[in-house]
């Protein structure tokens, strides 16, 4: 329960137009050791009180002038529905008035003439179920706090695990560990220029990391050619969508589904002639076709063992020259138009060999 102590240092707030009562109540918290206490006659200066004070309890007289104790609680419970319990001064005790307090928001009665005993036993009673409440609030914000917090560490685990494996891909195809933060910043920013809104823009970030987690299941011998691959080792190459879709399938997870849809789609070309199924225009989804323009891009303007990297301009032309047949036409045209912040992106993550 809480303490003699916790309890007179609560807020209280008596309002009774005559001030005889006012002085009585007064003596008698005192007497009981609380220190917080305001008096006021005027009904009318209730709420700029209550506001400045926010007290815990509030002491009400039923009969005055200007706004009687009904207006004052309608008020009260306006300005704030969970605010101060409200005990009712009256010497009307009939079953009316008493119906009509509660339902205005009393929570208890005080008789007149005040009996020393009743008043301080009603006013603490009330004050403890007030402190308890707002003990139960406390350990609910802590408590939401905490789920809150074990919820977001659990979520960076997740993504630190999809990208760290995405960065043990690139490794094994002799890609850098910067590529998948360029590529994955190009097609956040490409979802937010298409319209998808932060949420969406963000499970691109966290899912396409994953887009080449097929490679693992590709020989070394042909993922690490330095030359041209021949035809029957890009039948191979082709296969790693379809590997990388296997390897995610299955899961609860949104963000790893994103990632497996990603991954089986980031080949797929809009005019139909791209793998592994040949889906065309917007049967392919978004995710795939914002993660293929992003890939695209890094690829071609990055170093790699068997080619140089390609200036920017020359990378743009290409994806431009290649919307409607290769690239998404209206994502094409957005990339470029957003190629200023793409360079931003581009700086922040260099090569090694860059530095």
């Amino acid at each position: 329960m809480p303490s003699r102590l916790n309890l007179t240092q609560s807020r209280i707030l008596i309002v009774d137009d005559q001030p005889g009562n006012l002085m009585l109540l007064d003596k008698l918290l005192k007497k009981e050791g609380f220190i917080n206490i305001f008096a006021i006659s005027d009904s009318r200066e209730v709420e700029a009180v209550y506001l400045q004070e926010s007290p815990d309890i509030v002491l009400l007289d039923l009969n005055m002038p200007h706004l009687d104790g009904f207006q004052v609680m309608a008020r009260l419970r306006e300005i704030d529905p969970e605010g101060a319990a409200i005990l009712v001064l009256t010497a009307q005790m009939d079953q009316e008035t008493r119906l009509r307090a509660l339902k205005s928001g009393a929570r208890d009665f005080i008789a007149k003439p005040f009996d020393r005993h009743e008043v301080m036993a009603r006013i603490r009673n009330q004050l403890e179920v007030r402190l308890l409440y707002r003990k139960l609030s406390g350990q609910n914000v802590d408590l939401e706090q905490l789920v809150a917090e074990r919820t977001q560490e659990l979520l960076d685990t997740r993504l630190e695990v999809v990208r760290r494996l995405g960065r043990a891909c690139e490794f094994r195809d002799n890609e850098t560990g910067s590529h998948i933060e360029r590529m994955s910043r190009y097609a956040h920013l490409l979802a937010l220029k298409a319209g998808l809104g932060e949420d969406e823009a963000d499970k691109i970030l966290s899912a396409s990391p994953m887009h080449d987690v097929g490679k693992i299941g590709i020989a070394d011998a042909i993922l690490l050619k330095p030359g041209k691959l021949n035809p029957e080792e890009f039948e191979e190459i082709k296969k790693h969508p379809a590997i990388g879709g296997h390897i995610l399938t299955g899961s609860d997870s949104a963000l790893i589904k994103l990632a497996e849809l990603i991954a089986l789609t980031h080949h797929e070309k809009w005019d139909g002639s791209g793998y592994p199924q040949g889906l065309k225009a917007d049967e392919i989804p978004i995710a795939g076709r914002i993660t293929a323009i992003a890939d695209v891009f890094d690829a071609l303007t990055t170093i790699r063992p068997y080619k140089k990297a390609w200036e920017v301009s020359d990378a743009a032309d290409f994806i431009l020259k290649n919307s409607g047949s290769h690239f998404d036409p209206k994502l094409a045209l957005l990339f470029v138009q957003a190629l200023p912040e793409m360079l931003v992106i581009r700086a922040q993550f260099p090569d090694n060999s860059d530095e």
